[in-house]
């Protein structure tokens, strides 16, 4: 085969040159011809889509693409020119196959897959194979949304290879498919891709593969944790999880915040917010070994000397970012902090988590009324953007997990939140009870009162229908460095909590 090479500028540093090699490697070892696509990093860090190759010797390989520069290198003087290359800021490297009957497609997410006449690239993991006289139907699955796309293979256009591939073809194995996106003949999905080659790019034992097409426990799943993210609940709360972070990223962002990353180990408990999980280097199986705290007069007490611990200290993985957080506003303004939280407490209950991702916004000079605002926006942005973006994975919840899920999301967007003072709200509840004190386990309101959880409930889902601000608390059940309301003589603070129904 006869390939020619066309260099429009030098390739960069070196280890993106070894990367491109073992690349390079690893494709030739399996025979034929590579393809490869431009795996440059600009400015922003990101790669951009990829082009991707099928020939008739070759299953598939591909790399991301960023640029139109083009090269034809056979593998055997690769070597070569990788290792010669000058060093640079960035590098960009595009090679496509010339063989004769090789593919170029762009690929493309099946959550994004439109009607197109352009040849586009599918690859994803295997849900459902069914196979007929003419053609098989090879649903597909690449994670971007929940239904995957459905692969059309008549078995009159398809190639030979792709003929042996159909054969053994498996749940749970990847491939890679080329084709149309065309608008589907079928009443389940609205477009589907008319292959016209398919690789098994991994194999997957059908026989023993543990995801079969029904409904397994969240408990089930557990036991294989490496699978679990395949099934519909799993990818679905990722999903959800995804775009709920980056709108957080992007509302603060927005809003002139700055991120702020506070340690994940501290030896502070952050005004006792939760007991706390300890670290250590310590060789706690042995205990003998463990070394002693000891008195003034050096005799040995009953814990353990952190001193010769590798902090030199005793420490914890942190209960919140809030005290970093309120230091940096204290310099930079807004901020705010988002990253993992670890609790303690030894409750079993669906409200306590030991891990848990938690936003602490900081604004300086601001007031009760500016974080209510705040908090107001960021959450309708938030719920707005996965209403807009994951709407096919609370259409799932709804039918499975919470049927009025989806409207209670939509009344938080649309409707103003409710701000309520803690004293109006005890009135109405009190107002409430007094109809028939048997139907609340903790009927006694009174100013003081801590609110319990059905008290809570019946203010956002029943009074006011809608989230609720309750704010201005009695001073003696919040945290010690609230500030005191100057209006009331410090009887209440300058706090407030968020109900959502």
């Amino acid at each position: 085969m006869t390939q020619t090479t066309t260099t429009r500028q030098h390739l960069a540093k070196k280890m993106a040159s070894r990367a491109c090699l073992a690349a390079a490697v690893a494709a030739s070892s399996r025979g034929g011809v590579s393809a490869f696509g431009t795996s440059s990093i600009g400015r922003s860090g990101m790669m951009a889509r990829s082009l991707s190759t099928i020939s008739s010797n070759n299953r598939f390989s591909s790399y991301p693409s960023t640029t139109s520069t083009s090269y034809a290198i056979n593998n055997s003087e690769l070597s070569n020119r990788i290792s010669s290359v000058a060093p640079s800021r960035s590098f960009q490297l595009n090679m496509s196959t010339v063989a004769a009957g090789a593919t170029t497609a762009r690929r493309v997410k099946t959550a994004e897959a439109e009607v197109s006449e352009e040849q586009v690239s599918i690859k994803g993991w295997v849900r459902t194979v069914r196979k007929q006289k003419t053609l098989a139907f090879v649903e597909v699955n690449d994670g971007s949304n929940m239904s995957g796309i459905q692969c059309v293979l008549p078995f009159d256009t398809v190639d030979e290879d792709t003929m042996k591939e159909i054969d053994n073809l498996t749940t749970g194995c990847s491939v890679h498919a080329i084709g149309q996106i065309i608008k589907s003949q079928g009443g389940k999905q609205a477009v589907e891709l008319s292959a016209s080659s398919l690789r098994i790019v991994g194999e997957c034992p059908g026989d023993t593969f543990p995801l079969a097409k029904k409904r397994h426990s969240l408990e089930y799943l557990r036991t294989i944790a490496h699978l679990r993210p395949r099934t519909n609940t799993i990818a679905a709360v990722a999903r959800v999880r995804s775009t709920l972070a980056g709108s957080i990223h992007k509302f603060f962002q927005g809003e002139g915040f700055n991120y702020v990353q506070t340690p994940l180990i501290t030896a502070s408990d952050c005004e006792g917010a939760g007991e706390m999980f300890r670290v250590t280097t310590l060789d706690i199986d042995d205990v003998a070994s463990l070394p002693r705290a000891k008195d003034d007069e050096g005799k040995e007490l009953a814990g353990v000397d952190y001193a010769e611990d590798f902090f030199g200290k005793a420490a914890f993985l942190t209960v919140s970012g809030q005290l970093g957080g309120e230091t940096h506003a204290c310099a930079l303004g807004d901020v705010y902090t988002f990253g993992p939280t670890f609790r303690a407490e030894n409750s079993q209950t669906t409200r306590h988590l030991a891990e848990f991702w938690m936003v602490e916004p900081e604004m300086a000079f601001a007031d009760l009324t500016s974080a209510m605002d705040n908090a107001e926006a960021m959450l309708k942005a938030c719920v707005g953007d996965v209403i807009e973006k994951c709407d096919e994975d609370l259409e799932f919840f709804g039918k499975f997990f919470d049927k009025g899920l989806k409207a209670r999301l939509d009344k938080v967007v649309s409707k103003p939140f409710v701000r309520c003072e803690y004293r109006d709200a005890i009135k109405y509840l009190q107002e409430e009870i007094a109809k028939d004190p048997s139907k609340w386990q903790f009927p006694d309101v009174e100013f003081g009162t801590d609110l319990a959880t059905e008290h809570e409930r019946w203010l956002a889902e029943t009074k006011f229908d809608s989230a609720v601000f309750v704010y201005n608390y009695p001073k003696s059940i919040k945290a010690f460095y609230m500030r005191d309301n100057d209006e009331d003589g410090g009887e209440t603070v300058n706090a407030m909590d968020l109900l959502v129904p």
